[in-house]
């Protein structure tokens, strides 16, 4: 990495921990400030919509991702930019484009836990929350290696298969329902 990639990673580094969550302006001005200088840089561009989202900002904070993902993330940074995304979407309501999101992110990093939790909880605040137990689950069983959840894996697995399936099911009959009312 140049010795320029270095520098601008410790000042974003410095902004980011010398931030007040309850009083974000500061934040978002140095994050802005740093912008003016490296207006295509997609980690700029990520931590500018990371901040504005820190700050109950989804709208802008959104834009901002956009942008951020456009100009070429990759890595961690990636992953947490897809993240904050679908969860700044999922915020906003738009609940088909942060499971979208969300489920890119999955693809491009299937054993990221808090990928697989915030997608969780989008399909939860999509009214799918069979299929949000069945993630959790899913993530339960795959992370939580204890005696007494081994004894009961298969089982826990299982209930997580018929919850999709309860998932799937609705997802049909909402479909065919909704068929139905365009036709008539």
């Amino acid at each position: 990495m140049p010795a320029a990639d270095d520098a601008l990673d410790a000042r974003l580094a410095t902004i980011f921990s010398a931030r007040d969550r309850t009083r974000m302006a500061p934040t978002i001005a140095a994050f802005l400030q740093v912008l003016a200088e490296h207006p295509d840089d997609a980690r700029v561009l990520y931590e500018v919509g990371g901040s504005y989202d820190t700050a109950g900002e989804e709208e802008t904070a959104a834009g901002y991702y956009e942008r951020a993902l456009a100009a070429g993330l990759d890595g961690e940074t990636l992953r947490r930019c897809l993240l904050q995304y679908g969860s700044t979407l999922r915020n906003l309501g738009r609940f088909d484009e942060s499971l979208a999101v969300l489920d890119r992110a999955l693809a491009e990093f299937p054993d990221s836990e808090s990928v697989r939790v915030w997608q969780a909880l989008s399909l939860h605040a999509a009214g799918r929350s069979d299929a949000a137990v069945a993630a959790l689950m899913d993530l339960a069983a795959d992370r939580i290696r204890t005696p007494d959840l081994l004894r009961y894996e298969q089982a826990l697995r299982g209930n997580a298969e018929h919850l999709r399936g309860v998932d799937r099911e609705r997802g049909d009959a909402a479909a065919t329902a909704s068929e139905q009312a365009h036709r008539h």
